[in-house]
């Protein structure tokens, strides 16, 4: 459930922000309004379509979200074991990258020195 409502939080910010920029954006077409100019009279219908389009891709990417977070609560819990599986198996690849990149700074299990990329010149 931390999930759901941490993405719920997440759809909140942005619809809000959507609903600032459609303020915005209307305050913008009623200051223009007593402007007759066919460009502006242009632009301020682009600029309506465009707020219309946004509102409903918004209703859209919410249901999808919404819908997304709830389909991955249920595989959880269905299959907890399966989820923790894949999540350690996944962090220790993640691990064994992380390691193989700074490969050349790892110490040497044998001599317990740090290893090094360029041989060292060790008769001095």
């Amino acid at each position: 459930m931390k999930a759901q409502d941490n993405m719920n939080k997440h759809i909140q910010t942005i619809s809000d922000d959507v609903g600032m920029l459609a303020q915005d954006t209307q305050a913008l077409m009623a200051a223009t309004a007593h402007v007759a100019g066919e460009k502006v009279v242009a632009a301020r219908k682009r600029m309506g379509v465009a707020l219309d389009d946004g509102h409903k891709m918004l209703g859209r990417v919410r249901d999808k979200a919404v819908e997304g977070v709830r389909a991955a609560d249920r595989t959880v819990r269905a299959n907890p074991y399966q989820v923790f599986g894949i999540a350690f198996g996944v962090g220790a690849l993640i691990g064994l990258l992380l390691r193989s990149r700074n490969g050349d700074r790892s110490r040497d299990a044998v001599n317990g020195r740090f290893s090094s990329t360029l041989p060292l010149d060790e008769s001095n």
